[in-house]
C-alpha cells in the first residue's frame, strides 16, 4: 500500500511539474510592441531640364527665330523625369523694344511633351519669348530659357 502511495505521489508530482512547464511555456513574454519598419529615405526629384522645339528641331536659344505669319507652334518637351506632381509652364512673349506683353500662357501639364501656340506677333517686330517650368511638388525645383523671334 505503501508502494501504491508513493506511485500516486509521484505521478502527482509529475503532472503537477508538467502543469507549470506547460503554463510557463504560453507566457506571453512581454509587452513589447512589434517593431516598426524603417522609413524609406525621400526619393530626390530630378532637376527640372526641358528644351523648345519648333518644326521639330531645338530652338538656337542665341539667335533670333523667324516666324511666318502672328502665330507660332513650339513645344516644351521636359527631358527630366517628370516631377511626381507634374509640372507649370508659364510662356511669355514681350516685345524687346518696350517690354510689353504679347503673348502669355500658364499650364499645368504631367506630359513630356506640351504644344503651345504663341499668337498676337506683328511683322518686324523683335520679341522675347521666356519660357519657365516648374514642379508642382517642388516649387523651389524650376528651369527657364529664353529666346527672341520675330514676325516677318
Amino acid at each position: 500500500m505503501q508502494n501504491l502511495k508513493f506511485s500516486i505521489r509521484k505521478k502527482g508530482i509529475l503532472a503537477f511539474s508538467f502543469f507549470i512547464l506547460a503554463f510557463a511555456g504560453c507566457s506571453k513574454g512581454g509587452d513589447s510592441p512589434a517593431p516598426t519598419p524603417p522609413t524609406p529615405p525621400p526619393v530626390a526629384e530630378a532637376d527640372i531640364a526641358f528644351r523648345v522645339d519648333i518644326a521639330g528641331a531645338e530652338v538656337n536659344y542665341s539667335a533670333v527665330f523667324p516666324v511666318v505669319g502672328t502665330s507660332q507652334l513650339m513645344n516644351v518637351n521636359i527631358t527630366s523625369a517628370l516631377p511626381k506632381d507634374g509640372v507649370t509652364l508659364d510662356v511669355t512673349v514681350k516685345r524687346k523694344a518696350d517690354n510689353t506683353t504679347v503673348f502669355t500662357t500658364n499650364l499645368s501639364s504631367s506630359a513630356v511633351s506640351n504644344p503651345v501656340t504663341v499668337t498676337g506677333l506683328t511683322g518686324g517686330t523683335l520679341c522675347v519669348a521666356t519660357i519657365v517650368v516648374t514642379s508642382k511638388s517642388k516649387s523651389s525645383n524650376t528651369s527657364t530659357k529664353t529666346f527672341e523671334l520675330a514676325a516677318k
